[in-house]
């Protein structure tokens, strides 16, 4: 079985995180992941403090694992959302979208496994020197928001940049992609576009099957004229507000405000024409649903084999 640093660290059987995913990671994927032996984790988002604290209690009826929260440090919320992960002894906070440095010192103080997801080796530095314990390097490859170096130029020089365990994220969606984030010096994997499809995920089944029907080419990255890109799979909606980028007469405000719901209308009421189905360029490559304990086994075993063929071949 493949065991790194990372298995211990955080008391997991695999060195798999999910993705905190808006809308769609909550306390029955995180728990799942968790049960399955990776690291599952509940998505702050954009909620307040009642919300998570609420999801915070519910993961906790449903395993005894660890798990951790994500908190996109863009929220509205992040100030008490941030203390609420204190107060309610959370083992591992991931952050996402900015830096977290405001909240370093008191969620390290509190024991607080701190793992940003990071796009740069600027920012990987920056947050090693704050006290993370882990970094998440982030290709552009992935779902949601998005950094501009690709997964396989972006984890080796982040590993070479610090000296915390780094995970790889970014287009990993089976063992292949396990086995390569390995070979680039991470000590694990974070994946999100795969767990979309887990049984346990409670994301609209519109959503799934657009995963499903993925071809390789059905992503399309948004946003790039607001300084904050996201990946989602083409449709009506993302089309429209490509083209609208390039619109001179249409303004940034107009632009954020055609955004605006647009995640939850496709995670939450499957609308198909006017959702944000954010997705990895890896959709094309998960073909069917099953539950979380499935695909991790499925993942790791195809991993290891590939591991191990390596290792045949070298000697």
């Amino acid at each position: 079985m493949i065991k790194t640093e990372l298995c211990e660290l955080l008391n997991i059987k695999y060195p798999i995180f999910q993705g905190g995913m808006a809308w769609i990671a909550d306390a029955s994927l995180a728990a799942a992941v968790s049960n399955a032996g990776g690291l599952g984790i509940i998505a702050a988002m954009n909620a307040n403090a009642d919300w998570l604290r609420e999801e915070i209690h519910k993961v906790r009826t449903m395993t005894d694992k660890p798990f951790g929260v994500n908190i996109m440090l863009m929220s509205p919320f992040a100030d008490e959302v941030s203390d609420l992960v204190v107060e309610e002894k959370v083992p591992v906070v991931v952050t996402g979208a900015g830096n977290p440095g405001k909240y370093m010192k008191k969620w390290v103080e509190a024991g607080i496994k701190v793992i940003p997801v990071v796009a740069s080796t600027a920012m990987a530095r920056l947050v090693e020197r704050s006290g993370a314990t882990v970094v998440v390097a982030e290709g552009g490859e992935s779902g949601g928001h998005i950094g501009e170096l690709t997964t396989m130029t972006l984890v080796p020089q982040v590993c070479d940049a610090v000296k915390i365990p780094v995970l790889a994220a970014g287009g990993i969606a089976d063992g292949r992609g396990i086995a390569a984030a390995l070979m680039l010096g991470a000590c694990g994997v974070q994946c999100g576009t795969r767990f979309l499809v887990a049984k346990e995920c409670t994301v609209h089944q519109n959503y799934k099957n657009k995963i499903l029907k993925a071809k390789d080419i059905d992503t399309i990255a948004t946003g790039k004229r607001l300084g904050h890109p996201v990946r989602c799979l083409k449709n009506q909606f993302t089309r429209e507000l490509f083209k609208q980028e390039y619109n001179s007469n249409i303004s940034d405000e107009e632009l954020e405000k055609m955004g605006a719901g647009a995640l939850r209308k496709a995670a939450k009421e499957g609308d198909e024409k006017n959702g944000s189905f954010m997705a990895g360029q890896c959709a094309a490559m998960v073909h069917k649903e099953q539950t979380a304990q499935e695909m991790i086994e499925e993942m790791f075993a195809q991993a290891e084999e590939i591991l191990n063929q390596a290792n045949r071949f070298c000697k």
